[in-house]
């Protein structure tokens, strides 16, 4: 073991996500090559490094680092270098010049210790010095922090992750527990807690480990959809998980329930085991619609049979018979669901009763799970729609608190009626924060496509409710004329009924295309969106055309896809700046996709230059496009479909996702001019009816499937609903019994 101290001249290699590195170090007398983990590096560093020399076939010889320490640079040559690295977003090389020509070999010890001294530096003003100061320090804390968590080969973006979370404590709070990683910082799983608990030490058999483990094995339940999970599966997943018997799974579940942090529901003579969020959650879910259901209305003195002649008559349309029913049902229930296929009339249906009761006084309220589902019932009604975060106002309160909905059973939402599109992506907890904010006496009308996938999140809410039978349910099912004219609507029902689709009809818009081999699919689906789709009927294919498919991984996953849709449609050029993370390259001019919420996050609308609106919230599953990639300040800026610009630091970029394909998950509440599909073998869970009906759904204008005939009649022949474990159907029935005595 040998030890060196140099600074670092060049970068040759950066694996973001692991932070191994092939660097140049020039030492007093020689300049060697580093290999090893070290996960925050800048050109200018100066590192004290313990290591072994080894010798590469290739590239000679190599110190291989063991450990490293990082040496404050003592010359002003290695100061500009270390500051204009890009370590300190705000400084980049004309900065950091500025900064060395004012301050000299002083320039670190006024950066740490009297950062007021920046403002005299041409440029740097209050704010910007500020944010100099308190990242610098914040560099120096998550230096150490990274030292620590190195041995445990957890990766640099995790890293800041835990350090953001708990800033100089990180060390102390991990020694202490380290099993909190896996409930606080996203993206860290149990395992990787459990190798930390391991190697500081903590017993197999602690307290600590099992009570981690097991509400780790309930959030994996709930990751499938699950609100509980069955107590003998749960017991038998977690004991195989810790690697301990299960009469210590058993003593943890009397802990964990002691503690109310599980409820142990006895139904049916059977054990269920709930999280606690999600026991209330569907418990208040059950009392409130219940309470709705049975509230006195506001009573409406109408004919409704004359009103809807007269919606008739003025907009020129004749309503089906369920329609007629589903816009008297609004009328006389506290809680209605109306549900059907595409083409089946939701849409006029919903936009008269919103003008039946506009006509009566009162104030109706739109709202749909995402931005995209929200923009569009905002286009198909006229009027403003909202997503169900912003209706109830979601937003930051205090450092105690975090985040939080401002509209509850304290200060509920004003309005006489709340109507709800795409309810079939409402999960358990999201219904419940919905229904707090809704007054008994106020129409709640849930409106949805049962047979669409079920909510990403835990529950099956809108199915529930619907076999609960216990509020009004009507179904449209009459397809209109000019809907059938549109082989998309047309096949759409025939798979939901699992009957083969119509293909390739002329100047129709649902075709397929015949290709046996993965790498022909994927040439095709290239072919399609950069030349033959434009040259078709002029569709753009970034803004245009999306991909959907059922798989992440393999040779027509979405990586994959992603990787050569990015190669071909946007590929590398000199004026794009790009920025690699990982395995992915950002690159602007990119389409990307948010993939979890972050109501902090945010956002502005500008026009000519000049800002004209602004807020908060990005949320899972909302498009957009990469407009500037800053080297200098370490930021990425996303325009989003609804033209929010948001600015990413880098850290934050396991947030953003490329998105020129993407799951059909993903997708739901989306919709897009064209649709394509690879039709390729993938697991059975996954090539379903119900995942391909979503997907034709989602197109507009145009359906192409590419791959092979066979396993699109698989996926029609597959009617496998994964069974979801629920018991929101069961709550309703005997919160209604128990109402009713």
């Amino acid at each position: 073991m040998i030890t060196i101290q140099g600074t670092i001249e060049e970068i040759i290699f950066k694996n973001e996500s692991n932070g191994y590195v092939v660097a140049i170090v020039e030492t007093e007398d020689d300049v060697i090559t580093v290999v090893g983990y070290i996960p925050i590096i800048n050109i200018g560093e100066t590192l004290e490094i313990q290591g072994e020399w080894v010798n590469h076939p290739t590239y000679g010889q190599q110190l291989k680092v063991h450990t490293y320490s990082t040496v404050v640079p003592a010359t002003l040559n290695g100061i500009e270098k270390y500051l204009s690295s890009g370590l300190i977003p705000g400084i980049g090389p004309k900065t950091a010049k500025k900064i060395v020509e004012k301050f000299g070999i002083d320039s670190l010890d006024i950066l740490q210790y009297n950062p007021e001294k920046l403002m005299e530096v041409d440029g740097i003003g209050k704010k910007k010095a500020r944010k100099i100061a308190e990242t610098f320090e914040e560099q120096r804390e998550l230096k150490d922090v990274m030292i620590f968590l190195q041995q445990y080969d957890i990766s640099p973006s995790y890293g800041i992750k835990i350090f953001k979370k708990y800033g100089k404590d990180t060390v102390a709070k991990i020694k202490e527990n380290p099993y909190r990683l896996s409930e606080d910082i996203f993206g860290i799983g149990f395992k990787i807690a459990d190798k930390i608990a391991q190697s500081l030490g903590i017993d197999s058999k602690s307290n600590y480990r099992i009570n981690a483990g097991i509400k780790f094995t309930l959030m994996e339940f709930a990751s499938e959809g699950h609100t509980y999970a069955p107590k003998e599966e749960l017991i038998a997943k977690a004991s195989q998980l810790l690697n301990v018997e299960e009469s210590l799974i058993e003593d943890g579940l009397s802990r964990l329930a002691l503690k109310q942090e599980i409820q142990l529901e006895n139904i049916d003579n059977q054990i269920f085991v709930y999280y606690m969020p999600f026991f209330y959650a569907e418990t208040n879910v059950s009392k409130k619609i219940v309470e709705l259901s049975q509230a006195e209305l506001k009573e409406i003195d109408i004919d409704v049979d004359s009103e809807i002649k007269d919606i008739e008559e003025k907009t020129n349309i004749k309503f089906a018979t369920k329609q007629k029913e589903a816009i008297k049902q609004a009328v006389e229930n506290g809680v209605l669901v109306i549900t059907g296929g595409p083409g089946t009339g939701k849409t006029t249906t919903i936009n008269s009763i919103i003008e039946l009761f506009e006509s009566q006084n009162l104030t109706v309220a739109l709202a749909a799970p995402t931005g995209r589902a929200a923009k569009r019932m905002s286009e198909a009604t006229g009027r403003e729609a909202k997503t169900i975060h912003r209706l109830l106002e979601y937003t930051f309160i205090d450092e105690e608190i975090g985040m939080a909905f401002n509209k509850d059973e304290g200060t509920p939402l004003e309005a006489d009626v709340v109507i709800i599109d795409e309810v079939s992506m409402i999960d358990i907890l999201l219904m419940n924060n919905l229904l707090k904010a809704i007054l008994p006496g106020t129409r709640l009308i849930l409106v949805g496509d049962v047979d669409q996938l079920p909510s990403v999140g835990a529950g099956n809410v809108l199915k529930d409710i619907i076999s609960s039978k216990i509020v009004k349910v009507v179904k449209l099912d009459e397809v209109f004329r000019q809907a059938q004219e549109s082989m998309i609507i047309v096949n759409a029902h025939r798979v939901n009924k699992g009957q083969k689709p119509i293909l390739n009809v002329k100047d129709k818009d649902f075709f397929f295309i015949s290709e046996t081999s993965n790498e022909r699919i994927v040439e095709t689906i290239i072919g399609l969106c950069k030349e033959r789709l434009p040259k078709f009927n002029n569709y753009d294919p970034l803004k245009d055309i999306q991909i959907l498919t059922p798989m992440k991984k393999g040779d027509a996953g979405v990586n994959m896809l992603n990787n050569k849709l990015q190669e071909s449609l946007n590929p590398k050029a000199p004026i794009k700046g790009e920025k690699a993370i990982g395995d992915v390259t950002y690159r602007v001019g990119d389409k990307v996709m948010q993939i979890k919420n972050n109501y902090r996050t945010k956002w502005e609308i500008k026009e000519d230059g000049k800002v004209i609106s602004e807020g908060e919230g990005v949320y899972n599953g909302d498009f957009g496009f990469i407009t500037d990639i800053d080297e200098e300040e370490s930021e990425l800026t996303v325009v989003f479909d609804d033209n929010k610009e948001v600015v990413y630091d880098f850290s934050q970029l396991d947030e953003l996702k490329l998105a020129y394909a993407t799951t059909v998950h993903k997708s739901q509440g989306s919709e897009f001019p064209v649709v394509i599909m690879p039709m390729t073998w993938g697991p059975p869970m996954l090539l379903t009816r119900n995942l391909l009906y979503t997907a034709i759904t989602r197109a507009k204008e145009l359906v192409v499937l590419v791959g092979n005939e066979k396993y699109l009649h698989m996926m029609i022949k597959n009617n496998r609903i994964t069974k979801r474990y629920s018991g929101l159907d069961k709550r309703l029935s005997k919160v209604l019994e128990m109402l009713m005595g």
